[in-house]
């Protein structure tokens, strides 16, 4: 007899530790690169940190920077796609060419300033997501920006028209179409490797926000900042369809409602850093970020109007033979989501 009651405490005790171990989910999450900054350390890493306690779900989440895995970060869609991955902090522009329609959420000239891009982050997001699902078995839960995009170069510039004859560092299909229209040779290089190529001259000039480029210390390894903002450098949170479809109804709406919750904290957080960047790069009050002593290059009306004129006369066409060419249809479901932002009908 008490041989049966020892069995029997101990299979209840088994019972009790594997509720205990199944408690909680196991997800994993590929980051944006720590090289781009405080978005990445200050929001999303806490975020995927404390997974549980921020969504309210049974889910703990192993949470990885793209640059610290070996992992491209062109490779992201492929990553969830696969399965390796349940959730991905997708690098819009990067991942672009395995899926066209992402570019036309930041088409240069299409978000120049915040609210412009949440204009079209709204209407545009339900059409990518809807894609996402169908090609890559994936769920957007929401974007964000890093900012406007501007230029920082290591050689005498006095307006973005002046890199005609220079090397710039590209990250997009869009931007080099834009850089070439000006003369200028683009560049394609992975963010980590910037530095390095503009100190050695590898490069003359190079794109990229603000605060990403305070992080990065190219403000070391450059002389001039141009703060034209030909883009917004959108990113995404994707989900695989496997991950989000384990969850109930119940379940689903709160992780949505806590991505809504962190993109609502870092599109806040993107334009504060974007306005105290521009400031620490060039010598005044610095806040969040690294003092340098850039100088820094007012753009001139004619920068403002070949950025104004970039998306119709360039960014947009190129765009939509390459997005249609890969779906059909790309280009029409854009203009009747983002089209009346634009005035484009």
């Amino acid at each position: 007899m008490k041989a049966v009651k020892m069995i029997a405490a101990g299979a209840v005790a088994a019972t009790l530790a594997g509720n205990v171990l199944a408690e909680n989910m196991q997800w994993k999450a590929l980051g944006q690169p720590v090289a781009t900054g405080l978005i990445q350390s200050q929001k999303e890493q806490p975020f995927f940190e404390n997974f549980a306690e921020r969504t309210g779900l049974p889910i703990d989440v192993d949470y990885k920077p793209v640059d610290t895995t070996g992992i491209k970060d062109t490779e992201e869609l492929r990553m969830l796609k696969s399965g390796l991955f349940d959730i991905v902090s997708i690098r819009v522009s990067q991942n672009s060419r395995d899926e066209p329609a992402l570019l036309g959420l930041d088409l240069v000239g299409l978000n120049t300033q915040y609210d412009k891009g949440a204009k079209v982050a709204e209407a545009y997001t339900p059409v990518l997501d809807a894609q996402l699902q169908k090609r890559f078995n994936t769920k957007l839960l929401g974007v964000w920006p890093f900012g406007p995009q501007i230029l920082f170069c290591n050689a005498p510039v006095d307006s973005f028209a002046g890199i005609k004859g220079l090397k710039v560092r590209v990250y997009d299909q869009s931007l080099a179409n834009f850089v070439e229209s000006v003369g200028a040779t683009p560049v394609p290089i992975s963010f980590p490797d910037v530095h390095q190529a503009l100190s050695t001259g590898v490069i003359d000039c190079a794109i990229t926000g603000p605060s990403s480029a305070n992080s990065a210390g190219w403000p070391e390894v450059a002389t001039h900042q141009v703060p034209l903002g030909m883009g917004i450098a959108m990113n995404g949170y994707g989900i695989s369809l496997k991950a989000w479809n384990s969850l109930d109804t119940d379940q689903q709406e709160k992780l949505q409602a806590a991505f809504d919750e962190l993109g609502a904290e870092i599109w806040d957080y993107s334009e504060s850093l974007y306005d105290d960047a521009l400031s620490c790069n060039t010598g005044g009050e610095c806040k969040t970020g690294k003092p340098f002593d850039l100088v820094n290059v007012d753009p001139t009306a004619n920068d403002m109007t070949l950025v104004n004129e970039a998306l119709i006369n360039i960014s947009l066409p190129a765009w939509a033979e390459i997005c249609d060419a890969s779906t059909k249809g790309c280009s029409d479901n854009w203009k009747s989501s983002v089209g009346p932002i634009i005035g484009l009908n």
